[in-house]
């Protein structure tokens, strides 16, 4: 059912139209480019369509990494330029399409006669290897005369050459199709090119006295090429830029989309095989991303689409051939009776129209976000929460899976004001469901395949916890771009707060301190001796305890933690992980994890609390890596621990 206030707003624009020269133009939708909305999209003048990407997180590999230097072009201006660099390919990026192509250029674009001895900087990149190729929309040209210019591969043989003669001075000319053989020649070159190098060859007796004494030798992108001198010698300086195709059939769809589907929607998007996609005719965008491919508004696109009389009413339609429609009033003549019912009939037509559009638009938004949805639900790390919840007896099914609606009503669009506190694995929010039910929001930062199994392995932790001194997991939400948590909201804030600030509704007396050091005491104790399966926490730390409206301790972040078997009394990690100032020296040096780990982290907390001090990790213990001097100390005073 279209809504009444849209049917009288279209009303009264067409009654409005056919009094007026206006043209009716609904807008497009923004067309996505890359990944992720933080991720940076151009540099300098160069759009950063994914595959590509600047920050780690926004490119598919390291291949399509894209360095954005800042680079000095004169003594008063620096400019930014992106560039190709993985593998010390050292290739400026020029142009980037989504449709399979990148036009680059670089210091070394041709050889030269002169320097056949140094190869290392005068042939061009060897790609092999990469998901590049040299296009064949490329031409392979040379400059000079009497001689044959070859390209060859690394072997020697040779794939194409080109000869040029001899034809007195060398006259100036502006494109590449003025290089006919005279002082220059020009060929095409064989598909799935990676690597060659160039080489000349001199006709004997042919030389013609007051020509260049030199050649030149490139690839160039013909469409690009533009040169007009009188001496070979200025090519020297000149970058010249040539194409490289590029294709993603290194990569699965679900590495593209984060799915197994072939595309991300069949309706905008069309592959010609698993890894070269394209947008649909009447689309627009990056195929490369879920709901990349947006509908052109053909009437924008084209103004005149109707043709040059400018009282025509022009609307475009969604769908995927660039639907759009023309009305045009009616004639003038010499009765005004018909009037009413040319109005009558255009507005029922046009809602009709419209009232179609409007459902198929509905529709194809649905499914749409369904599918979005359920690329973020295993992108986040869903299928693996499955797949460890059968491998619990207990708890991991019941955790509430909240939808993303929801969670952004409740931190208004997760607004900044909303912010509780930041940390190494994501951002805290205060939320307010619709029962009125105050909760904290954990946004997680955007989440490699290792941040993912910490995000998940959070959740199996908490989901086995109950006890009044352990902070209570409400749910989570895995639809959404980033994983989000959810929590009961722990009113009074850290630990470390009160231990650093004094603070009237919260003196820290003996007593106080006494009745904190035993709630994480009987906090530890459950996790570690009272749990299903033993729990090691992993980074216990002051501002990892926090107090509740009626400052009862509540342990937080678990999202390093680990379940420990029955049978084993240790977990040896590849990774130290943890806080220093907390860490067990001896977990440390050996990386076995012990339940004595936790009690050492501990320790130091008890430290805190007796003298009111900060822990520190000095210095020169941490740059010597020396697990033995591994000492917490407290600021401002001579104790330690």
């Amino acid at each position: 059912m279209v809504p009444v206030g849209l049917l009288l707003h279209i009303i009264t624009v067409l009654l409005w139209s056919m009094n007026t020269t206006s043209t009716l133009v609904l807008a497009s939708e923004a067309v996505p480019l890359t990944k992720y909305s933080n991720c940076t999209s151009q540099c300098g003048d160069v759009k950063i369509p994914y595959p590509f990407g600047i920050e780690a997180g926004c490119y598919i590999d390291e291949w399509f990494h894209i360095l954005c230097s800042n680079i000095t072009v004169n003594t008063n201006e620096t400019r930014l330029f992106p560039f190709l660099n993985h593998a010390n390919l050292n290739l400026e990026v020029l142009n980037i399409s989504v449709e399979g192509t990148v036009q680059v250029r670089y210091n070394y674009s041709f050889s030269h006669s002169i320097c056949a001895d140094q190869p290392s900087t005068c042939q061009p990149a060897n790609l092999s290897g990469s998901p590049f190729v040299y296009s064949q929309k490329n031409r392979f040209a040379a400059m000079g005369c009497s001689g044959i210019t070859w390209m060859r591969f690394s072997n020697g043989s040779a794939i194409c050459g080109c000869l040029s003669i001899c034809g007195g001075a060398v006259l100036p000319f502006d494109k590449l199709d003025s290089c006919n053989g005279i002082n220059c020649c020009q060929t095409n070159i064989p598909p799935e090119l990676t690597a060659f190098n160039y080489s000349f060859e001199a006709l004997p007796n042919k030389t013609t006295p007051g020509t260049e004494n030199f050649k030149y030798a490139f690839l160039v992108d013909p469409d690009s090429f533009f040169y007009h001198s009188t001496g070979l010698r200025s090519l020297r300086s000149m970058y010249i830029p040539f194409l490289l195709d590029w294709k993603l059939n290194h990569y699965s769809t679900v590495q593209i989309y984060g799915t197994d589907d072939w595309t991300a929607d069949l309706i905008t998007t069309n592959c010609t095989s698993t890894t070269q996609c394209f947008c649909s005719q009447g689309y627009q965008g990056n195929p490369y991303l879920i709901d990349g491919c947006q509908d052109i508004n053909e009437c924008e696109e084209h103004p005149n689409i109707c043709g040059n009389d400018t009282s025509v009413l022009c609307y475009n339609l969604k769908g995927p051939e660039g639907l759009y429609g023309c009305l045009f009033p009616s004639p003038p003549g010499p009765s005004r009776v018909n009037v009413p019912i040319v109005v009558i009939s255009c507005v029922v037509g046009f809602l009709f129209l419209h009232i179609g559009g409007w459902w198929s638009h509905k529709v194809i938004k649905k499914r749409k976000n369904i599918k979005r949805k359920q690329k973020f639900f295993k992108q986040n790390g869903g299928l693996l929460l499955q797949q460890q919840s059968s491998s619990y007896e207990t708890g991991v099914e019941t955790i509430k899976l909240f939808n993303s609606e929801e969670l952004e009503k409740a931190t208004n669009n997760f607004n900044a004001d909303r912010i509780l506190g930041r940390g190494g694995q994501g951002t805290v929010y205060k939320g307010m469901l619709a029962d009125g039910k105050i909760i904290a929001v954990k946004k997680s930062l955007l989440a490699n395949e290792d941040e993912v199994r910490q995000f998940i392995n959070e959740i199996v932790i908490l989901s086995q916890i109950i006890h009044r001194n352990v902070v209570k997991l409400l749910g989570c939400c895995l639809e959404t771009e980033v994983p989000l948590l959810v929590y009961e909201f722990i009113s009074n804030g850290t630990l470390s707060h009160y231990i650093q600030h004094e603070n009237e509704d919260f003196p820290l007396t003996w007593g106080i301190r006494l009745r904190v050091a035993i709630e994480v005491a009987e906090a530890l104790s459950y996790l570690h001796s009272s749990a299903s399966a033993p729990i090691y926490h992993r980074d216990i730390k002051s501002s990892n305890i926090l107090l509740d409206d009626k400052y009862r301790i509540k342990v937080a972040d678990f999202g390093t933690s680990r379940s420990v078997p029955i049978d084993k009394t240790h977990l040896t990690m590849s990774q130290v992980q943890g806080t220093f100032g907390y860490l067990d020296p001896e977990y440390f040096q050996t990386s076995q994890f012990t339940d004595k780990s936790d009690v050492y982290s501990f320790g130091v907390v008890l430290a805190e609390l007796l003298t009111g001090k900060k822990t520190d990790f000095s210095d020169h213990v941490r740059r010597s890596h020396q697990p033995v001097k591994f000492l917490p100390c407290i600021h401002g005073g001579e104790s330690s621990v």
